[in-house]
């Protein structure tokens, strides 16, 4: 990849002596990708994150537009805004002190953008953000993200404990008001369904390994679901499914490399979705 704002080589981390974090961690992300970096808890994902953002020493070679992050993280964080759980803001810190504080520290953030967006809310600049409600605290974390002109855009897990018209709102507001084809979003969240629609790529990390880096385009060539007729299942079993489970009484089976025309006498055929590989390729890891 060409155009490439990260590009990672055999990244290695080490909790202690037993607990492996990154263990040969490859992956390269594009410019103007929004891409899901997904994966059980103690994954690796957090860490993958801390050290794309120059938060974790690391071995191997990781290169973030441009620089590397062990070395040159004061230079690289100008152009990376990263948000985290939404619940971080200290319950004392007035609205116009975040704002404030944000413009003071983050050279693209654009004050009147800020303005603009808060004053499509009703909170006030003089609230304390214990006053907020959770959805209150969404739109300013929102008019914080979105005020920035950051070229990287890392979000960890950022709806965390928020209800589902929250959620929607929150990446419905960044896919449509701050993404623009040029910029760069790397989220990881535990709720793959809600944000399968956004993503232009799919990372899946467990036990520190990339187990399927794929364009969400290109998985319609690489995988198959199978709703299996029930006179099939032992000729569907034979061509090697990767993953099987039982659905309302039917086998639905997930075929990766192989035609859809193979299939198609066996059943109904589909592109799985992206939970559907996650809850695959991650019963698989774990069988």
């Amino acid at each position: 990849m060409t155009d490439s704002v990260i590009v990672a080589k055999d990244l290695r981390k080490r909790y202690g002596k037993d607990t492996v974090a990154l263990d040969g961690t490859s992956f390269s992300i594009g410019r103007g990708r929004i891409v899901g970096l997904m994966g059980p808890n103690g994954a690796g994902k957090t860490t993958a994150l801390k050290a794309i953002l120059g938060l974790t020493s690391f071995e191997g070679q990781l290169d973030v537009l441009g620089r590397d992050p062990r070395r040159e993280r004061s230079s690289l964080m100008q152009d990376v805004c990263f948000i985290a759980d939404v619940a971080v803001l200290p319950k004392w810190l007035r609205v116009d002190q975040a704002i404030d504080y944000v413009a003071g520290v983050h050279p693209r953030f654009d004050l009147t953008r800020a303005d603009a967006m808060l004053a499509k809310t009703e909170i006030r600049r003089c609230s304390k953000v214990g006053e907020l409600s959770k959805g209150m605290i969404t739109q300013l974390h929102l008019a914080l993200i979105m005020a920035i002109d950051a070229k990287l855009l890392v979000l960890d897990e950022p709806t965390l404990g928020l209800d589902l018209l929250y959620r929607r709102s929150f990446y419905g507001a960044l896919l449509n008001e701050y993404f623009d084809h040029e910029r760069t979003i790397v989220v990881t969240t535990h709720q793959v369904e809600e944000v399968e629609h956004l993503l232009t790529d799919v990372l899946l990390i467990d036990h520190g390994r990339i187990v399927l880096d794929s364009s969400v385009e290109d998985l319609a060539n690489r995988f198959v679901q199978l709703i299996g007729n029930n006179d099939s299942l032992e000729a569907a079993r034979s061509l090697g499914p990767i993953y099987e489970r039982e659905v309302f009484g039917r086998s639905v089976f997930v075929f990766e490399g192989r035609r859809t025309e193979e299939l198609a006498s066996l059943g109904e055929t589909r592109t799985p979705s992206v939970s559907d590989l996650f809850e695959a390729k991650m019963t698989r890891r774990a069988s």
